[in-house]
């Protein structure tokens, strides 16, 4: 797949993308050595406990007697064999080869102690191999200057590199923690982060031009709404920790696979994993309200023994989905799929023409997340450019996704947080004036010398 320029506006954005990363690349950000490396001792420790308690337990042991070579816990071809051939457990799901499938989430679902163990094991490798390790490779003085490139995804968003800082864990907690923690400003200064809200969703109403989507992103909750359509609930208080699992269930395992072209049987399995730790107002947990909605069976151990009318009434919400709710949004994804056909190319609003071999769920979604990506460019270039002609003394230093980050001097502080909101919600508007739906961010913020693990929610 091609993606290039086609207006003199497109290069210069690329341009001149490329020249504020560089400076935010030359700033770098703050790292613990001495944290980065007492962590890895730590986790080492951990790790080889971990693996004697898997190696001498009945299940270690009955995993080695299966195999003729010496037992390797990483190999996903030795575990797989023993579990679905050795053990004759019932697969979830099956790789491309048709084999049983070793994924985190698979293995989770099988209950089974050692198994348990095996990923923690590899989640404290993963971190400790992948992230803090990197940490101190690349670190030159305490810093790390991670690449920032804009030449690699075929998506149209960024990259990076030496390390990869946009790949620090953020979901699970420990991992975020353990990684985070070793990144800080400078002496004397704070973390600034900005977080375009919903940034793709809002792309793909102004393309589609969809009178629901447009409605339920700006004033409505369309999470909210499809977790109580898919749970079949009466209401949903998202300030209850019990349900606003289930509503994060709702995005998560439904409106955010769907948008990128996942199917209802993937999503049903999701959100039942995501119905385990979800609960009613009133204490019953979510898994227990589904099977007297008649929706799954549930074994002796409350594990879940059948799911087929689930699978269906997924299946249902999906329809529903696409054919009644966003119907317009689903007419525009087979208009533009039929002019990519014809043309076989698709353009987008910032003047960039993707072109070769697509599929449909590439065709209809690129031009939303390049989009989304070139509103954030534009924001950060507007940022850096803003930096140096008042002559700051905080300045951007990382991108991430749709957040950028800033090593703010505390005086600083409510100046450059207005700033930047300014530019993101009211000035990238105004430049690019096809952006017809408002544009929101978050803020947030660690207090001075604190870690990036320390961020809280800021309101300026």
């Amino acid at each position: 797949m091609l993606i290039h320029p086609k207006t003199k506006e497109a290069y210069q954005l690329l341009h001149q993308g490329t020249l504020a990363f560089a400076r935010a690349e030359q700033a770098g950000m703050r790292i613990d050595v001495d944290y980065c490396q007492q962590k890895k001792e730590e986790l080492t420790n951990r790790i080889n406990q971990l693996e004697k308690e898997i190696l001498n337990s009945k299940f270690g042991k009955r995993w080695q007697h299966s195999t003729k070579s010496k037992i390797n816990l990483n190999s996903n071809y030795q575990l797989s064999y023993f579990l679905y051939n050795v053990q004759k457990l019932e697969p979830a799901k099956v790789t491309i080869t048709g084999k049983g499938s070793t994924d985190d989430e698979t293995l989770s679902g099988l209950r089974i102690p050692e198994l348990d163990k095996l990923l923690e094991m590899k989640k404290l490798l993963k971190i400790r191999d992948t992230y803090l390790d990197a940490f101190l490779r690349e670190q030159v003085k305490g810093f790390i200057h991670p690449f920032f490139n804009l030449h690699l995804v075929r998506t149209f968003r960024s990259s990076s590199d030496r390390p990869n800082f946009q790949n620090i864990p953020k979901r699970d907690k420990e991992a975020m923690q353990l990684c985070r923690k070793a990144l800080y400003p400078r002496k004397g200064n704070q973390f600034l982060a900005m977080d375009f809200s919903g940034i793709e969703v809002r792309m793909a109403c102004i393309y589609t031009q969809d009178e629901k989507l447009i409605y339920d992103t700006v004033h409505g909750d369309m999470h909210k709404d499809m977790a109580i359509e898919l749970y079949m609930l009466d209401s949903l208080d998202k300030h209850n920790s019990g349900e606003a699992v289930l509503r994060q269930a709702g995005k998560n395992g439904f409106v955010f696979p769907e948008f990128y072209g996942d199917y209802y049987g993937n999503c049903a399995l999701s959100l039942l994993k995501w119905a385990e730790q979800g609960k009613l107002k009133d204490g019953t947990p979510c898994l227990i309200h589904l099977q007297d909605k008649g929706l799954i069976k549930l074994n002796k151990n409350g594990t879940v023994k059948n799911n087929d009318k689930f699978i269906e009434h997924v299946k249902h919400v999906e329809d529903m989905f696409w054919n009644e709710r966003y119907k317009i949004y689903t007419k525009w994804k087979d208009k533009t799929w039929g002019l990519y056909q014809k043309k076989g190319y698709i353009d987008m609003y910032t003047g960039f023409r993707c072109s070769g071999l697509m599929n449909k769920k590439d065709v209809t979604n690129y031009p939303f997340q390049g989009t989304a990506f070139h509103c954030l460019l534009w924001t950060f270039i507007e940022i850096d450019k803003r930096m140096r002609k008042e002559n700051w003394d905080s300045r951007p230093i990382s991108q991430v996704h749709d957040e950028v980050t800033v090593d703010t001097h505390p005086d600083e502080l409510q100046h450059v947080s207005k700033s930047i909101k300014n530019i993101a919600t009211k000035e990238l508007p105004e430049a690019w004036d096809w952006i017809n739906v408002p544009l929101d961010v978050e803020l947030e913020k660690t207090k001075v010398d604190e870690s990036w693990a320390d961020k809280k929610y800021f309101e300026i």
